[in-house]
């Protein structure tokens, strides 16, 4: 079996140099925030980009300011070091209709100290015509190639990543992965006791455990074998929250996260009973349900509420609520120190890796939408009933169904999700997520459905 990487490259730039638009043109959504206010973003987005049968990780970063103070400032740019630090390759753009600044010069100077491959792209440059008369400054950079580009218009940018993927390195693959392996990523936030808890699971100490936050500093993969089953567990470093990132040195490992979640079968969420859900572990969770692994949540550290009933509560109805968009996802408290839930992790692993990989026939597919929609007649459309004609399985990891109907677009929300919630019932999915994908059955050419 083999096991690969996502390679990922990094959108870097002074603010306002158009890293937003060009990230969103390349995912075909606006999913960045775009805004000519320098700083608007915020925070590191992450998408997965497929360019002519080459995948990645694309990552869009706030705006190099150099000198600044500001602790907005700073923050954006220990987020920017660090996804230059975590990157395969670099995209340092630059603005044409700016012009170089005294400032490219450092940054460029500073990027080249990273050895990774970096691409020099001259943005807002919209035909040739101005490639003549906006690009040349640039070269005083010291650089051999420039690309012009329009983020927002789209000129360039095929040559530009047509020529980028034939240069990605060949997807990292790690051999000697037996054959069924069950992939674990062990997410959290920093010093909610990964280590601890795969330590507890290998019945050894193989992690380093520290109670200072960010002892693991890269993503360690460890095979364990248990009553016959084997498992991949991969230990990242914490996702830590936005308000403590203080110190340069210290990792801030989003990236390695989603790394991690791009390779893994299962997401083992662990939150602290003593905090409490944060905002970033429901992050983490709706990036786990975009990318369709399944989820186990682990409220760990329970043994600092023994006895306390009330909070117990508290802490396990604030989890449901926060998560109650993946309410498929089991959760389990645990206490990686006593040991206490720990035997119920892997048996509860084993039931949501076998749902996440079943496959069904047709014929029971089809049993299970027609009683699906005797249950629930489906809604009119525009004076017309929605038809759902067939259903067919399509892949595992997760189950994902094409359901045909004569107006795709006509399925409101809630009759999806009710769809959704019927399959998971009747065909014993009730702990994994699965996709359902509505496709228009074409009309022939009388007209008939």
């Amino acid at each position: 079996m083999k096991n690969e990487q996502c390679p990922v490259i990094a959108l870097v730039g002074r603010p306002n140099v158009g890293k937003s638009t060009l990230f969103n043109r390349l995912i075909k959504s606006r999913k960045a925030i775009v805004d000519p206010t320098p700083g608007v973003t915020r925070d590191r987005h992450y998408e997965k980009v497929t360019w002519e049968d080459r995948s990645f990780v694309l990552i869009d970063t706030g705006g190099i300011e150099l000198g600044r103070d500001e602790k907005m400032s700073a923050f954006i740019q220990e987020q920017t070091w660090q996804a230059i630090q975590e990157a395969d390759l670099i995209i340092f753009l630059l603005d044409g209709r700016g012009g170089l600044l005294a400032e490219d010069y450092e940054v460029v100077r500073l990027l080249r100290r990273s050895s990774k491959p970096l691409y020099h792209v001259v943005n807002k440059i919209d035909g040739p015509e101005q490639e003549d008369t906006l690009v040349p400054q640039f070269f005083e950079l010291g650089v051999d190639k420039l690309w012009p580009v329009s983020a927002e218009h789209g000129y360039g940018i095929k040559d530009l990543f047509d020529t980028l993927v034939e240069n990605l390195a060949p997807p990292e693959e790690i051999e000697g992965i037996p054959d069924e392996t069950i992939m674990l990523a062990c997410i959290g936030r920093p010093n909610v006791g990964k280590s601890s808890l795969i330590n507890r699971l290998l019945g050894q100490d193989r992690m380093v455990v520290s109670d200072i936050p960010g002892t693991t500093r890269d993503s360690v993969d460890t095979l364990l074998e248990s009553n016959g089953s084997n498992y991949l567990l991969i230990d990242t470093a914490g996702i830590r929250r936005k308000g403590k990132v203080q110190d340069r040195l210290e990792k801030f490992s989003v990236i390695r996260a989603l790394k991690a979640m791009e390779r893994c079968d299962v997401v083992l969420l662990l939150i602290d009973a003593g905090e409490g859900i944060a905002e970033q572990d429901t992050k983490v969770i709706g990036y786990a349900l975009e990318r369709g692994r399944a989820c186990l949540v682990l409220v760990n550290k329970w043994d600092l509420l023994k006895g306390d009933k009330k909070q117990q509560k508290w802490v396990l109805d604030e989890v449901a609520m926060s998560t109650r968009f993946m309410e498929f996802a089991p959760r389990i408290t645990i206490s990686a120190l006593t040991g206490s839930g720990i035997k119920k992790i892997l048996p509860t692993i084993n039931e949501i890796y076998s749902q996440y990989t079943k496959t069904f026939t047709t014929n029971k597919l089809n049993r299970a939408l027609q009683k699906a929609t005797e249950v629930h007649t489906p809604p009119l459309h525009k004076g017309r009933r929605l038809k759902f004609y067939y259903t067919t399985q399509i892949s595992n990891k997760p189950p994902t169904f094409i359901i045909f109907v004569n107006y795709p677009k006509g399925v409101h929300f809630s009759y999806y999700r009710f769809l959704v919630n019927q399959f998971r019932s009747i065909l014993g999915l009730e702990k994994t997520s699965l996709k359902i994908i509505l496709k228009e059955r074409k009309r022939d050419k009388y007209g008939k459905q």
